[in-house]
């Protein structure tokens, strides 16, 4: 009878079993760890792409920081400047409303004086007054040559006209003229008074009358 001992196969089974049981255990555990490493280099990666972002908006808010300081540093020499061309620009309009102003006035008043013209006004305020109140319309037949001034003077746009006419009517007609202007407002006429021109022998009266002026 020829006898078998299988304790030491047994034994050696077990050792071998223990061993691939081990070397799994590794392989597992080793593929957590890399697992592990790559979520860190992954998660690393997305950090610093948001950091990236994150310091190039910060640069370019840095960047309009230092424009803006650079353009409000010399805010007060700006200032300065654009008060002065205002200044300039005030005292050229005033010169050019001085000059150009009172020769308006009396480029109006000729206007009024001339055969067939009359004063600047709407038309529309014309035919208003047609309806309303002709008497207050002018007479396009009148001759202006049967008055005449003699003396303007301008202060501050207050004005004072001086001048002959041939009767009452006439002095009339030509404030009727200037109440009707665009130049013209607040008038007023100062007692009138009659004379006798020794060249002519001619009784004329004598006017005077106030009014402000617009330009």
């Amino acid at each position: 009878m020829i006898r078998v001992n299988l304790l030491p196969q047994k034994k050696e089974a077990r050792r071998g079993g223990g061993g691939e049981g081990g070397q799994a255990w590794v392989i597992a555990l080793v593929s957590v760890v890399l697992l592990e490493v790559v979520g860190l280099i992954v998660f690393q990666k997305e950090k610093q792409d948001e950091l990236d972002v994150l310091q190039r908006k910060n640069e370019q808010v840095q960047s309009a920081i230092t424009e803006i300081t650079k353009q409000i540093s010399n805010h007060a020499d700006i200032k300065n400047q654009l008060k002065d061309l205002r200044d300039r620009e005030d005292a050229i309009t005033k010169l050019q409303s001085a000059r150009s102003g009172p020769t308006a006035v009396m480029l109006e008043l000729s206007r009024t004086l001339t055969p067939g013209r009359g004063p600047t006004t709407e038309r529309d305020r014309i035919e208003q007054l047609k309806r309303d109140d002709p008497g207050a319309v002018p007479n396009p037949n009148w001759d202006p040559r049967r008055l005449w001034l003699r003396s303007y003077s301008d202060t501050a746009r207050s004005v004072k006209l001086a001048g002959l006419a041939r009767d009452g009517e006439d002095v009339s007609e030509f404030l009727r003229r200037l109440t009707l202007s665009d130049y013209f407002f607040d008038l007023k006429l100062l007692p009138a008074s009659k004379e006798r021109d020794t060249g002519t022998g001619l009784e004329l009266v004598r006017f005077e009358l106030s009014a402000k002026v617009r330009y």
